[in-house]
C-alpha cells in the first residue's frame, strides 16, 4: 500500500556456550589452524624442484614460507 512502512523482526539466537566454553572452542580452533600451517608448510618444503616449477615456486620462496613462524597466519585478518 502507498506510504505504509514495513518492518521487519529479526530473531537472532543466543549460544547456548558459555564464556569459559567459546573461550575453549577459539582455542582449540586456533590450535587446529596452526598446526595445519605447520603441516602444510613442510609438506611444501618436501616437494620436488620440478613439482614446485609446476605450481609456479621457486625453491627460495618455499624456503622463506618454511621458516616462517607456525602462528605467522598469512589468512589471519
Amino acid at each position: 500500500m502507498k506510504g505504509q512502512k514495513g518492518y521487519v523482526l529479526v530473531m537472532k539466537t543466543l549460544s547456548r556456550e558459555s564464556g569459559p566454553e567459546r573461550w575453549w572452542t577459539a582455542m582449540t580452533t586456533q590450535i587446529a589452524r596452526w598446526r595445519r600451517l605447520h603441516r602444510e608448510r613442510r609438506q611444501l618444503a618436501a616437494l620436488s624442484d620440478d613439482a614446485l616449477k609446476d605450481i609456479g615456486l621457486s625453491r627460495a620462496d618455499v624456503y622463506q614460507e618454511a621458516e616462517r613462524r607456525f602462528w605467522d597466519d598469512p589468512m589471519k585478518h
